[in-house]
């Protein structure tokens, strides 16, 4: 019922705005979120985690406290549960050579994930599975031939001509880069209708603490769970209802910087180390960046406040330094800072959690809404990826 109401709205807005996409270029025809059962509340994670992984350590949970504080995050969604400590208790033991039990959890959870968001996202469209022509499927959280993509399209019944992409391992910007990847789709095959999907789990970078490898507290509290889907195609149908046009792609990269963003997969899953520099780095250079992407606008008087923004907020302090870096006003960012308290940071999925949000605040605006936005995740390399989006 609620997708049906989405596109009612959606159709009922179209009718009622001058806005129409652009000859050619590709379009998000439809949205949709799945997330796993256990809902984790920020107020209880301490007590919860240190019970399941049996630590005692006063020093490991004032830390862990005052992270839970300055993520600024309320609730996430996880497919770890007690259920699965009791399964599998060697999780919780150090140095424990857990991977094959690590993809067991993680390689069906992220696919069940991904069917789920597909089918809300699919109901939303209000097309038929057949009429999917390209999957481009994005994960770091699970390995294995064939890949989930695989699997996927099996369980949603699409052809066996679908052409299939798959991205593993890119991190945070892995779904702007499936955004990018499905545009180019979308462009250069008239008619085709591409299902983007992003499902993560943090299953692989699950580890006990040790006072040695600090940054697994900020995983404990930071990181989220769950699954995003998105139908992309150009010259949407009268039967369509497109909500964004996806104008211009760009991906960068900072010379020097592999380092900065570090993880390795081994016999104990995924460790990360992230270098304190990583905020500063992104303030730096984010500015000649989001120009690069307005300047295809073709509007020389078109400022920073004046677009929507979708940024992917791999933590508050990313985010804060955006906003002092380019000036921008409070509430540009309060869709990024709202899918950081609901959801955490889900990795690649977490930009369109950001996108459904300004989607629904630009219905709120109807007309009066801005008509350009910018899209932008980053990850490891340092990388860049950017969007100029186009609200319709």
């Amino acid at each position: 019922m609620l997708a049906t109401g989405r596109v009612a709205k959606q159709k009922e807005i179209a009718q009622s705005t001058r806005r129409v996409a652009n000859q050619g270029k590709a379009t998000v025809l439809a949205l949709g979120k799945a997330f796993p059962s256990n809902v984790v509340s920020q107020e209880n994670l301490v007590e919860e985690y240190l019970r399941e992984i049996k630590c005692d350590d006063p020093s490991i949970k004032e830390k862990l406290q005052h992270l839970c504080k300055t993520t600024t995050v309320k609730t996430r969604y996880t497919v770890m549960s007690s259920e699965t400590m009791k399964k599998y208790p060697e999780l919780a033991t150090e140095g424990s050579p857990t991977i094959k039990q690590r993809l067991e959890i993680a390689n069906e959870a992220v696919v069940q994930m991904a069917y789920e968001a597909s089918l809300a996202c699919i109901k939303e469209w209000g097309r038929g599975v057949e009429d999917i022509t390209h999957l481009v499927y994005v994960s770091s959280s699970e390995f294995r031939l064939p890949g989930g993509d695989l699997y996927l399209s099996a369980q949603l019944g699409l052809s066996n001509e679908v052409q299939r992409v798959m991205f593993y391992f890119l991190g945070c910007y892995g779904g702007v880069s499936g955004m990018r990847v499905a545009k180019d789709i979308a462009e250069n095959n008239p008619g085709s209708r591409v299902l983007l999907t992003t499902s993560e789990t943090m299953v692989l970078g699950f580890r006990p603490p040790n006072k040695a490898r600090p940054y697994d507290l900020v995983g404990a509290a930071l990181f989220g769970d769950g699954a995003a889907a998105l139908i992309i195609g150009a010259d949407p149908t009268e039967s369509e209802s497109p909500f964004m046009e996806l104008h211009y792609a760009l991906q960068q990269f900072l010379p020097g910087t592999q380092g900065v963003i570090d993880g390795r997969l081994s016999e104990e899953g995924i460790s990360f180390k992230l270098g304190r520099e990583l905020p500063q780095k992104i303030e730096d250079n984010i500015e000649e960046f989001c120009k690069k992407l307005v300047a295809k606008a073709g509007s020389g008087s078109l400022e920073l406040n004046d677009l929507f923004w979708a940024v992917h907020p791999g933590g508050p302090a990313i985010l804060n330094g955006l906003e002092t870096k380019l000036k921008l006003k409070p509430e540009k960012l309060e869709c990024s800072r709202q899918a950081l308290v609901d959801y955490g940071n889900a990795s690649s999925n977490t930009i369109f959690y950001i996108m459904d949000k300004v989607r629904g605040e630009l219905e709120k605006k109807g007309r009066g809404g801005e008509e350009w936005g910018l899209g932008l995740a980053f990850g490891p390399g340092i990388t860049f990826e950017g969007f100029l989006m186009r609200s319709l």
